[in-house]
């Protein structure tokens, strides 16, 4: 079993638009070609009107681009996950799970749900249901998917914190908790092939 490598989520910069669209093409474009919507035109164009220098962040392994994702505000509230590559040499050693394990982290500890979109018959489908996501909705081309914030938890009473010991306060993720998008060294991924597939999937 292969050892996760050293990786971080950096800010994108304008730069990087060539190689997310690059990259794009490597890991989409069979599936692409599979449903009948393989257009290198369309497909950089929409990698151009989604990449953002706010909300886009290049992954890095071992200091090398290595993959991106975009986390945006979604238009019902919440976040949008899309343009996650992940380079295929880097696929199938739990990297992908790694950073989208981080995403969601983020997203739960500022209580808001993420959406995607997928191709039909992607392999990471299955990689977001186990994270949690439901599909909503479904069409021949692209699988939509949800999932919902945390339960809120219970406040605490001053009874209670006296005898656990504490007050009511910051979560445990508090401090990460107002930083909408990903960025700097995160640690231990629309469309990845163990994510290869995910993001925007008509494009």
């Amino acid at each position: 079993m292969n050892s996760l490598p050293a990786w971080t989520l950096e800010p994108a910069a304008f730069h990087d638009l060539d190689r997310i669209t690059n990259l794009k093409d490597q890991v989409m474009r069979a599936d692409l070609e599979r449903l009948g919507r393989w257009d290198p035109d369309r497909s950089r164009r929409r990698v151009r009107d989604s990449f953002s220098t706010r909300w886009t962040s290049v992954l890095l392994v071992e200091g090398a681009f290595a993959g991106s994702v975009t986390v945006r505000p979604d238009e019902q509230g919440g976040r949008h996950l899309e343009l996650f590559y992940l380079a295929p040499h880097l696929q199938g050693r739990g990297l992908g799970t790694a950073v989208l394990r981080r995403l969601l982290a983020e997203a739960d500890a500022a209580g808001e749900p993420v959406r995607l979109v997928v191709l039909q018959g992607s392999a990471a489908q299955r990689l977001y249901e186990r994270h949690g996501f439901t599909v909503v909705h479904e069409d021949p081309i692209d699988v939509h998917m949800y999932r919902p914030a945390p339960e809120p938890t219970p406040a605490t009473t001053p009874e209670q914190a006296a005898v656990f010991g504490r007050r009511d306060g910051p979560g445990p993720f508090d401090d990460s908790g107002g930083r909408f998008r990903p960025g700097g060294e995160l640690g231990d991924h629309v469309r990845v092939q163990e994510i290869d597939h995910s993001g925007s999937a008509s494009s």
